[in-house]
C-alpha cells in the first residue's frame, strides 16, 4: 500500500514539474526569426505569383512560412468577373481590402458592394463568397488568419491539382485544406 503511495506520489511530481518546461517550450516556439523583407508593388514575395481561376495572378505579399502558420497574405489582380462557390473555413478568419475595381463580397447572409478603399470581414466559420463586377481589372488584398492551408491550397491548384477530379475529389481536396463549399458562387463561378 505504501509503495503504491510512494510511486502516486513520484508520477504526480514528476508531472508537476514538467508543466513549466512544457510552458517554456510554449512560449519559445512563438518566438521566430525576425527577418523584415519588402515586396514591391505588383510582384510576388517568391518571385513566383500564383495563376488560377481562369486568369486570376496571386501576389504573395507575407506567406505562412513567414509567420510560423499565424497569417498569409496576397494581392490578387482579376480580370474576369465572378468567383469562387460559397464556402466556410473551419479555423480561419478572411479579410478582403479592395484596391481597384468593385466587388460584391457575401459573408453569411449580408451583401456588400466594396469599392477601392473598402474592406470587409468573414469570421471563421460562416459562409461567404465574393464575385469581381463591372469592367476592368480588379485587385484586392486579402488575408487569412491562421494561415491554416491556404497557401498550399492556392500553390496545388496552380500546379494543377484539381484538373481532372470529380465533384467528390475536388470537395475532399477543399476539406484537406481546411474549407468547404456550402453553395454556388453569387454570380458567375470561376473554374478551377
Amino acid at each position: 500500500m505504501k509503495r503504491n503511495l510512494f510511486i502516486r506520489s513520484l508520477v504526480t511530481a514528476g508531472a508537476c514539474a514538467a508543466v513549466p518546461f512544457y510552458s517554456i517550450s510554449s512560449t519559445l516556439k512563438k518566438f521566430r526569426q525576425k527577418t523584415d523583407f519588402k515586396v514591391d508593388a505588383a510582384k510576388d514575395e517568391f518571385e513566383h505569383p500564383i495563376n488560377l481561376f481562369e486568369g486570376d495572378t496571386f501576389f504573395t505579399k507575407v506567406s505562412s512560412k513567414d509567420t510560423d502558420g499565424d497569417l498569409y497574405v496576397y494581392e490578387s489582380a482579376r480580370v474576369k468577373k465572378g468567383g469562387p462557390n460559397l464556402h466556410k473555413h473551419y479555423n480561419q478568419d478572411e479579410w478582403w481590402y479592395i484596391l481597384e475595381g468593385e466587388f460584391m463580397i457575401k459573408v453569411g447572409e449580408t451583401v456588400y458592394n466594396a469599392k477601392p478603399g473598402d474592406s470587409v470581414f468573414g469570421p471563421r466559420g460562416v459562409p461567404h463568397t465574393f464575385s469581381k463586377i463591372g469592367e476592368g481589372t480588379g485587385r484586392m488584398i486579402t488575408t487569412f488568419q491562421p494561415a491554416g492551408k491556404m497557401e498550399e491550397c492556392f500553390q496545388a491548384i496552380s500546379a494543377g491539382a484539381m484538373k481532372g477530379k470529380t465533384e467528390a475529389e475536388q470537395d475532399q481536396f477543399r476539406k484537406d485544406h481546411g474549407f468547404e463549399r456550402v453553395g454556388p458562387a453569387l454570380d458567375y463561378f470561376k473554374k478551377l
